[in-house]
């Protein structure tokens, strides 16, 4: 219960509630009880810093057990166990229980510096993450400069995150807070790393999140989106591999304007086909279009000036 549902309930300030916990506590302190558990305070401590010094309450209440009630116990001990320090959520931050101030403050400066490196279409494996985290922190222990605890670190944040593929992001971004068929679609092409059928894509949202994706709905999302390029019969390439949008006839006209002079079909042919899953015929078919294309009496291509 909150200290002011709390004093609701006896009719009293919350201000008074915490007056009288605080009182509470320091009776335990004084105990005869108190200090015959020394060790055990000892041993959580302990167990504290070798998670990093500074953890997420869920997260270390977890390690302790996994029995609720347990957890209640050891909620307890922390609450009133001298060398623990609590700090409460916030918009940046969850619950977090700490046993050394200059740690947990070096260690919310870093998320909040690594949180401010990255745009909202970053999305990062999650070594190269720990890298860019240990890149904002200083003068800390070797002991703490390991994957598992600076990932227990990045937990604490609550602007990162990762999603369900092990990449981490902004969590404010689509790429790691999904929403829908697309967002799948392109972690999954993104995993992928190469063009890949849409049907495949419906599959493969199903498989990796467990999302029901019908082929034809997967399709219409592709079509829909800029994330996504068209480079084959129903093959989707991602935007971002500097795939060019649009049909063919397009492409041979960018790549046409690009290298600025006429250029022979053999030469037009390689590089559409580093752009298009297409057969060499296709790409000849559309050359022979007089109302795009023109040829010279070398042999080369050009653009139709537009009238």
């Amino acid at each position: 219960m909150t200290l002011d549902s709390i004093g609701k309930k006896y009719g009293i300030t919350r201000e008074r509630v915490r007056q009288i916990e605080n009182y509470g506590i320091d009776h335990v302190h004084k105990s005869e009880e108190y200090s015959q558990e020394k060790a055990t305070f000892s041993e959580l401590e302990e167990l504290l810093h070798s998670l990093g010094g500074i953890v997420v309450e869920d997260d270390f209440l977890g390690h302790i057990s996994k029995d609720r009630s347990l957890q209640n116990h050891a909620h307890f001990l922390l609450v009133v166990g001298e060398p623990f320090k609590k700090l409460k959520e916030d918009d940046d931050f969850r619950h977090r229980w700490h046993v050394n101030e200059e740690l947990a403050k070096k260690v919310e400066d870093a998320l909040r510096k690594l949180y401010g490196s990255l745009s909202t279409d970053d999305l990062l494996p999650e070594s190269d993450m720990v890298n860019k985290f240990l890149h904002h922190i200083e003068n800390i222990s070797e002991k703490y400069k390991n994957q598992e605890v600076i990932k227990r670190w990045l937990a604490i944040s609550k602007n990162v995150g990762k999603n369900a593929l092990g990449d981490w992001g902004a969590s404010n971004s689509s790429n790691i807070k999904t929403k829908g068929v697309r967002d799948y679609a392109f972690l999954v092409i993104r995993k992928h790393g190469s063009p890949i059928h849409f049907r495949n894509v419906a599959k493969q949202i199903t498989q990796v999140f467990n999302k029901k994706a019908h082929v034809a709905t997967t399709h219409n999302e592709l079509i829909k989106d800029k994330r996504f390029v068209l480079v084959g019969r129903g093959l989707y390439a991602l935007a971002e591999w500097g795939y060019m949008s649009g049909v063919v006839r397009d492409v041979i006209r960018i790549i046409l304007e690009k290298n600025g002079s006429a250029m022979t079909k053999e030469e037009i042919i390689s590089k559409v086909m580093k752009e298009r899953y297409v057969k060499e015929n296709t790409i000849a078919v559309n050359l022979q279009n007089p109302k795009y294309f023109k040829r010279d009496k070398d042999g080369k291509y050009s653009i139709v000036p537009a009238l």
